[in-house]
């Protein structure tokens, strides 16, 4: 049994950096591919429509470790062997799209109707009408809902543990593997998982206290 040194507050802080390059490389793709998603949603195409609802309901109705176990070791069986930084990338890519192109979908049928009519009345053809008016206004509905987003996939990225990412979690499950301090390993994760969430749980309040005060 070894005692807990600043070489090991180190490395949880090197595995902290991993863990937000995660949460980044989630947020980043799956964003891009929750924002088609939302299009999709309230388009006028039943058939894109109909694609991005069953994409959501199928990924919203399993469990993210499912999800990373079919990316690292489903894929692994077909032929496709993912690094685990890969694989969990991917997963966390492909759950976050789903729960964004959700939250998306709702903050642009939040914009009130009159504003679509309104557009339309300028003759602003259907991409005119999202650039120029409804996108802005829902843009500002979702900061305070996508970020409190954020949130939960920075916590939920512990579960890239199980396919031998070393995120903060897992940092902390071997350096108590050797130490045997429990307490004082795991308090230090939990600080600093509190450093990384904070700052964005406190904007998350911010943005929708600022939200609340301009629509009065």
């Amino acid at each position: 049994m070894t005692s807990f040194t600043f070489l090991h507050v180190e490395y949880l802080l090197q595995a902290a950096v991993w863990t937000v390059v995660l949460s980044l490389v989630a947020f980043v793709f799956g964003g891009v591919a929750g924002f088609v998603i939302a299009l999709w949603r309230v388009s006028p195409n039943k058939t894109l429509r109909a694609i991005a609802s069953w994409y959501i309901q199928i990924v919203q109705g399993i469990p993210l470790l499912v999800i990373l176990f079919v990316a690292y070791f489903g894929l692994a069986i077909a032929g496709f062997k993912l690094s685990p930084l890969v694989a969990a990338g991917i997963s966390f890519a492909v759950y976050c799209a789903a729960f964004l192109g959700e939250i998306w979908r709702g903050c642009i049928e939040a914009v009130p109707k009159t504003q679509w009519e309104a557009s339309e009345c300028l003759g602003f053809n259907r991409f005119e009408q999202l650039h120029k008016v409804i996108l802005p206004q829902a843009f500002k509905i979702a900061i305070p809902p996508t970020v409190g987003f954020m949130v939960q996939i920075v916590k939920n990225t512990s579960l890239a543990s199980v396919i031998g990412f070393v995120d903060l979690s897992r940092a902390g499950q071997i350096i108590n593997n050797s130490t045997f301090q429990p307490f004082t390993v795991f308090g230090c994760v939990a600080l600093i998982y509190f450093c990384l969430c904070y700052p964005l749980s406190a904007l998350s309040k911010h943005f929708e206290r600022k939200l609340n005060v301009s629509n009065r």
